[in-house]
């Protein structure tokens, strides 16, 4: 996928002129800070059914981009269109149920879920915030998505802490599949586990994509995870939107100096 075909992709997030600005703190000695402008307008379009990797070094702003487009962090100025439609124009209900399309994979499975509750608790949890299906579905609908990311049925009675990390990974997945999502946002979604793993969580995300339909931005700093993975690159650098290309050509001709560093950096 090129980043000129939008003519032939149907577009369903798109952002413009995006910004975060965070208030700088201030210290005993300082009575001013400056802030800080995590994301600094960026403007990009992410197709039906792609991934979109968005890569770059820690604190570049791309956990900041991730959480604006799902409004889960609201911008200090811009714009996001998700499925036709604004996304800051909405609140309340038909906000929740836009939520109910758009969901995220964190980067850390364990502090990501609640250690007090089961797995079956834990991937059954939106069912039941959103009210949807009576009990016997709910509980149908949870051992679906066991099975779905390759848990075995007998560890919906365990704990996080009784888990793998590729296991804990795979019920994070489970839950944001619940709600039958169209996009999700895989923030650093193997970073935190073993070699070994990675490729497991990756190969599940690519096969899940295929049967489901699904339009990922998967979050990465690690290129080599991206060759893998991306239908198209794009590289943040100190809150800027420095490159965008397809996986291809990006890896074949990066333009940007940044992203060359970043290509240079791989072992």
């Amino acid at each position: 996928m090129t980043p000129d075909a939008k003519d032939e992709h149907e577009i369903l997030v798109s952002a413009r002129d995006l910004t975060k600005v965070f208030g700088g703190r201030r210290g005993a000695f300082s009575r001013h800070a400056a802030d800080v402008r995590a994301v600094d307008g960026v403007s990009l379009d992410i197709y039906r059914g792609e991934t979109l990797a968005l890569v770059g070094e820690s604190g570049s702003g791309k956990s900041t981009l991730g959480r604006m487009l799902l409004r889960l962090i609201e911008p200090s100025s811009g714009d996001v269109v998700f499925d036709g439609v604004d996304l800051m124009s909405v609140n309340g209900e038909p906000l929740r149920k836009l939520r109910r399309r758009m969901q995220i994979i964190f980067q850390d499975p364990f502090s990501s879920l609640n250690p007090t509750m089961t797995v079956r608790s834990i991937v059954r949890e939106p069912l039941t915030i959103h009210r949807l299906g009576t009990d016997t579905e709910r509980d149908e609908r949870t051992a679906e998505l066991l099975r779905l990311v390759g848990l075995k049925t007998e560890l919906a009675g365990r704990y996080p802490h009784e888990l793998s990390g590729g296991e804990r990974q795979r019920v994070g997945i489970a839950r944001a599949l619940a709600l039958d999502p169209d996009f999700l946002v895989a923030d650093e979604p193997v970073t935190a586990l073993d070699v070994s793993v990675q490729a497991q969580i990756l190969n599940l995300l690519l096969s899940l994509q295929e049967d489901l339909g699904l339009t990922y931005l998967f979050i990465a700093h690690d290129l080599r995870v991206v060759e893998h993975v991306a239908d198209r690159v794009a590289v943040m650098y100190r809150g800027k939107l420095v490159e965008l290309q397809s996986r291809i050509e990006l890896f074949a001709k990066p333009q940007h100096e940044h992203t060359r560093e970043l290509l240079a950096s791989i072992p």
